[in-house]
């Protein structure tokens, strides 16, 4: 597809995951239970934290916004899915295909940003406790989730410009989303500038993030290991372990898509990837989370048994 056709308005045509309606009939349950779940998962993760008085405090504060993200994120992609597993010819418009892609690396940028960001919380939290909430206060935590938002929202611009200008010879992209290494192999002309701002920001988005994180859990650990009480070792451990699990489940599965070589990209590959880093993720980081929180899901069971009771009376 020409560049002069895009501009009109021309969609484009998504191959999807499978080429079988039979197939397509069982992957729109399956994902539409991902989603739901998504939905249900993380948002009681926001209602509990903003009910239960032992959960407003920075960490939660930060938790809830990464729910409140996830909620966005696979909402931005599965809703699309669900009615292509349905149609003969899935389709996505000019504006449409832009909007997806620009919506989905926006909140997957915040993501990664939002999740040093909880790293630091909980390095002030384990090293610094006295002082915990007062260098973590409520203005604080606000300017720094807004700082979060607004910085992957101006990042992914670089990201999506860079690749929507390009002249495209082809409409079909071997893809259930746009995603943008799938859009590049629609190229009429080299990509090679293209795959530079790729890997700048990623460095800038991943690999530098994932620096400070391990840094900043170095230091957590020489301080958990000078806790003297075997219980508040365990806590520390266990806050921290759930959002290690997050971490490396993200970043790990991003940087298997972003920051490899072109030449190692596979359409294959690359959908399994994205099925797992922005539909699964999002639904496992509240399952993770309230698994491992004793905070949490003591906060649940007390949210169950006042609804129990209510509805006795």
């Amino acid at each position: 597809m020409q560049r002069e056709n895009r501009s009109s308005g021309t969609g484009f045509i998504l191959k999807g995951l499978s080429d079988d309606p039979m197939m397509d009939l069982i992957l729109f349950f399956v994902f539409l239970s991902i989603y739901l779940v998504t939905l249900v998962g993380n948002s009681t993760l926001i209602i509990i934290s903003k009910i239960d008085c032992n959960l407003q405090t920075p960490m939660y504060f930060f938790l809830s916004n990464l729910s409140f993200l996830d909620i966005c994120y696979i909402t931005s992609i599965v809703p699309k899915m669900l009615v292509n597993f349905l149609m003969t010819k899935k389709t996505i418009s000019y504006a449409g295909c832009a909007a997806q892609m620009y919506v989905h690396l926006s909140l997957g940028e915040t993501e990664c940003i939002l999740l040093a960001v909880m790293a630091y919380d909980r390095y002030v939290a384990i090293c610094n406790p006295l002082r915990y909430m007062i260098i973590m206060n409520t203005h604080v935590c606000i300017k720094i989730a807004l700082g979060t938002w607004i910085s992957g929202f101006l990042l992914s611009i670089v990201h999506v410009a860079s690749t929507l200008l390009l002249p495209l010879c082809s409409d079909e992209i071997n893809h259930f989303l746009c995603e943008v290494p799938a859009v590049l192999r629609l190229s009429c002309i080299d990509t090679f500038i293209n795959e530079v701002v790729i890997f700048v920001v990623g460095v800038l988005i991943l690999l530098i993030p994932v620096f400070l994180i391990a840094v900043t859990y170095l230091h957590i650990l020489v301080t958990i290991l000078k806790i003297q009480s075997a219980k508040g070792r365990s806590k520390a451990f266990s806050t921290c372990a759930s959002h290690l699990a997050v971490i490396t489940i993200f970043y790990g599965t991003a940087i298997f898509m972003y920051m490899r070589p072109r030449t190692s990209h596979s359409p294959s590959m690359d959908k399994m990837v994205s099925v797992f880093y922005l539909i699964v993720t999002p639904m496992l980081n509240p399952m993770i989370y309230s698994l491992r929180n004793k905070d949490v899901k003591g906060a649940l069971q007390k949210a169950i048994g006042k609804c129990a009771q209510s509805g006795k009376s």
